[in-house]
C-alpha cells in the first residue's frame, strides 16, 4: 500500500511557475514509476509527465520544455517543475504510483492560471 499526499497548487498568473511535489509512504518507493496527471473541469483526466524507476522521463507534448518531472529516492518524493504556465494548464494535478499491477493516487491539488 502506497500512500501520495501532493501539496504546492495555487493561484498564478499566466507565465508563472509552480512547483508540486507528492510525498509518499513505504519503503519500495524507489520501485514504482511515478507519473503526474491532470483533469481540468468537464475533462477527461490525463497525462501530464511521468518518470520511471529507471529515471526515464515522458511528457505530453503540451508541456515539452515548460513542464520537468523529478524524483528523489532517498526522500520518497516526485515533483513537477512548471514554468511558463498558461490558463490551459488550469486543473486539478494528481500524483500518481505505479507497479505492476498496482496503481495508487493522491487526492489532487488544485493549479489555477489567471490573471
Amino acid at each position: 500500500q502506497v500512500q501520495l499526499v501532493e501539496s504546492g497548487g495555487g493561484l498564478m498568473q499566466p507565465g508563472g511557475s509552480l512547483r508540486l511535489s507528492c510525498a509518499a509512504s513505504g519503503s519500495i518507493f524507489r520501485f514504482y514509476d511515478m507519473g503526474w496527471y491532470r483533469q481540468a473541469l468537464g475533462k477527461q483526466r490525463e497525462l501530464v509527465a511521468t518518470v520511471t524507476s529507471s529515471g526515464r522521463t515522458n511528457y505530453v507534448d503540451s508541456v515539452l520544455g515548460r513542464f520537468t518531472i523529478s524524483r528523489d529516492d532517498a526522500k520518497n518524493t516526485v515533483s513537477l517543475q512548471m514554468n511558463s504556465l498558461k490558463p490551459e494548464d488550469t486543473a486539478v494535478y494528481y500524483c500518481n504510483a505505479h507497479l505492476g499491477v498496482a496503481n495508487y493516487w493522491g487526492q489532487g491539488t488544485q493549479v489555477t492560471v489567471s490573471s
